[in-house]
C-alpha cells in the first residue's frame, strides 16, 4: 500500500470545526460521530492516521500533483509554457498582475493546509499513551513533512508566516524572515533525523519518510544557503549509509513499474486507483499526478510545458563511449532529430506514444519543431494521457545527492575529491570518466552545471540551482539566462525571484507583500 493514499475525511479540515446552529437551545448539539480535537487523538491508530493525512498534502493541486511543476520547472531557463491559457503562460514568464491567480493561490493554500496537519500531529500525539518508538517516528514524520512544505514556501515566497501550532483565527502566526524560516526547517530536520528509521519493513509503510530523506533534505537546505561544509557532512552520511545506489537504468526513476527503488530517497506516492475522482482532498479524491496530462504532446496532452532547444544541445555535447547519444536524452525529451545536427548517430528510440515523431506530426511545421517532455510521461505503456498518472514523483534521488556532494566539495576547494562522484553518475549513462587532474575549481563548477542539466532537468531542481549559483541575483547572471530563455527578459532583479503573496492573505492577515510586487 502507498502510505500517502490514506486520505481521511476526519482530518480534512474537520478537527477544528464545532457544530453549527441557529438556535443555541435546540440545535447547538454536539454530534457524537463528528471527530474533534478533543475526541480524536486517543491512541496510536489516531496518531498514524494523523501522519497519513499530513502526507496527503503532497498530492494536492498546489503541491506535487500539478502546480509545483509549473512554479519550479517552467519558470526556469530549461523549459517554458506556450499555453493557450494566457494567464498561466504569463505566470511562467514572471508576469502576474493578479496576485490571487489560481496557481499561486493553490500553492500557498495547499502548503499551509498541509502544515496545519503536521502541526495537529505535533501538538496532539505527544499526549497519547502509545509505544514510544512509534510515537517518536510519527513525530519525526510530521517534522520532516513540515520542513519540506516550508522548504518549498520559503523558496517561492520568501518571508512567509511561520505557523508552528494548529491554526487559531484569533492568534495568527507572525510573518517570519527568510532566515527564520530556514532556521526552523533546519531545526525540524535535525529532530526528524533522530526520530526516523533508516528503512521500513512491510508494504503498509512504503513511501514514508526515512532518516535518509531527512538527512538529504537537510543537506539541500545547507546548499541553498551556501553552507558547503554543513551540506557535505549531511550528504556524506547518506552516501556512507549504503542504503542507496544508482538504478541500473536511468528510466527506472520515472516509471510506475520501478518506483521506490534503491535510488529513490523520497517519493510522492501517486496512484490511478481512483481514476476520474475529484481534485479535492477527501476519501473520494483522485490520487494521480497531473504533470503528464498538462505537458503531454499534441493529441495526447495539453502541451502546457516544453523544453528549450539549448537543453538538447547540452546532451549532444558528448556521446557515450560506444559512440551513441547520451541515453538520458531519449528518456527526457521527444524531439525532431533532424533539427539538431551532430556527428552522433540518431538513437533508435524515436517513438512518440507508439508512433514515430516525423509520422505523428507530418505536415505540421510548428509541432515538428517543438521539443516535448518525455520524463514522467506515460508513453511507455499507453497512447494517451489523463489526469491520473500513477507515476510517483521522485522528490529526492541518489544521483542528485552525488552531484550535490561533488559541488559542496568543489566549493571548498576539494576539486579532485569531487570528480569520482560525478563519474559514477556519468558511468550509468555510458559516458567516459572525467580526468580529475584536468579540472580546477572554476572549470569543475562549469562542468557540474552541465552534469545537472543532463541528469536532472525537469525534476523540479533547476530553479534551486539557479538561485544557489547566483544567476538570478545580479545582472551578469540574468544576461546569461536571457541568452538561453527569452522569458527572462521579464525577470526583474530584487523582485522576480519570489512570487507575490496572495492578496487575500495580505488583506486578511495583514502581511507585508514581497519587494517589488
Amino acid at each position: 500500500m502507498k502510505a500517502h493514499t490514506l486520505k481521511l475525511c476526519v482530518l480534512a479540515g474537520g478537527l477544528m470545526l464545532g457544530a453549527t446552529a441557529c438556535d443555541k437551545d435546540l440545535l447547538d448539539q454536539v454530534n457524537p460521530n463528528q471527530p474533534t480535537t478533543e475526541t480524536f487523538w486517543r491512541n496510536s491508530d489516531d496518531a498514524i492516521k494523523g501522519a497519513n493525512a499530513a502526507y496527503s498534502g503532497l498530492q494536492q493541486l498546489g503541491t506535487y500533483r500539478r502546480w509545483l511543476n509549473f512554479a519550479f520547472d517552467l519558470r526556469s531557463d530549461d523549459s517554458f509554457s506556450s499555453s493557450p491559457w494566457g494567464e498561466l503562460a504569463d505566470f511562467t514568464r514572471f508576469t502576474q498582475p493578479n496576485y490571487n491567480f489560481e496557481v499561486s493561490r493553490d500553492i500557498w493554500r495547499d502548503h499551509y493546509r498541509a502544515i496545519w496537519r503536521t502541526n495537529q500531529v505535533l501538538a496532539n500525539v505527544p499526549n497519547i499513551e502509545m509505544d514510544a518508538a512509534l510515537k517518536a517516528r510519527v513525530l519525526g514524520e510530521a517534522r520532516f513533512l513540515r520542513a519540506l512544505y516550508y522548504f518549498n514556501l520559503v523558496s517561492l515566497y520568501g518571508n512567509v508566516p511561520l505557523a508552528l501550532q494548529p491554526a487559531d483565527p484569533t492568534n495568527l502566526p507572525a510573518q517570519a524572515t527568510e532566515a527564520q524560516v530556514w532556521a526552523q526547517i533546519i531545526e525540524d530536520l535535525q529532530a526528524a533525523k533522530g526520530a526516523l528509521p533508516v528503512s521500513y519493513t512491510g508494504s503498509n509503510d512504503v513511501g514514508r519518510a526515512t532518516k535518509g530523506a531527512a538527512t538529504t533534505l537537510l543537506g539541500k537546505v545547507y546548499m541553498q544557503n551556501r553552507q558547503w561544509a554543513q551540506a557535505q557532512a549531511q550528504f556524506q552520511e547518506v552516501i556512507s549509509s549504503n542504503q542507496y545506489q544508482l538504478a541500473a537504468n536511468y528510466t527506472d526513476n520515472f516509471r510506475h513499474t520501478t518506483e521506490n527503488n534503491r535510488e529513490s530517497i523520497f517519493e510522492v506516492q501517486f496512484s490511478d486507483a481512483k481514476l476520474g475522482g475529484n481534485d479535492q482532498d477527501d476519501a473520494t479524491s483522485s490520487e494521480g499526478g497531473q504533470r503528464s496530462q498538462f505537458w503531454g504532446v499534441p493529441g495526447a496532452g495539453f502541451v502546457d510545458g516544453e523544453l528549450r532547444p539549448w537543453v538538447i544541445n547540452e546532451f549532444l555535447q558528448e556521446g557515450t563511449t560506444a559512440g551513441q547519444r547520451d541515453p538520458r536524452l531519449a528518456a527526457t525529451a521527444f524531439y525532431n532529430r533532424r533539427n539538431f545536427t551532430t556527428a552522433l548517430p540518431v538513437d533508435a528510440d524515436t517513438l512518440v506514444y507508439g508512433r514515430g515523431f516525423l509520422t505523428r506530426f507530418r505536415g505540421n511545421a510548428r509541432d515538428l519543431s517543438r521539443i516535448y517532455w518525455r520524463k514522467y510521461q506515460t508513453d511507455y505503456y499507453r497512447t494517451f494521457e489523463n489526469f491520473d498518472s500513477p507515476i510517483n514523483h521522485r522528490v529526492m534521488r541518489y544521483a542528485d545527492v552525488m552531484l550535490l556532494q561533488a559541488e559542496a566539495l568543489n566549493e571548498q576547494g576539494q576539486t579532485q575529491t569531487a570528480v569520482p562522484l560525478i563519474n559514477q553518475v556519468r558511468q550509468r549513462a555510458g559516458l567516459a570518466p572525467l580526468v580529475a587532474a584536468t579540472f580546477n575549481q572554476n572549470s569543475l563548477r562549469m562542468q557540474l552545471m552541465h552534469e545537472r542539466v543532463t541528469e536532472l532537468t525537469g525534476e523540479g531542481w533547476r530553479w534551486f540551482d539557479l538561485r544557489r549559483w547566483g544567476l538570478i541575483e545580479n545582472q551578469a547572471g540574468l544576461d546569461q539566462l536571457r541568452q538561453r530563455d527569452p522569458d527572462f527578459v521579464n525577470f526583474q532583479l530584487n523582485r522576480s525571484r519570489l512570487l507575490p503573496i496572495p492578496q487575500n492573505d495580505i488583506d486578511l492577515a495583514r502581511l507585508t507583500q514581497n519587494p517589488g510586487w
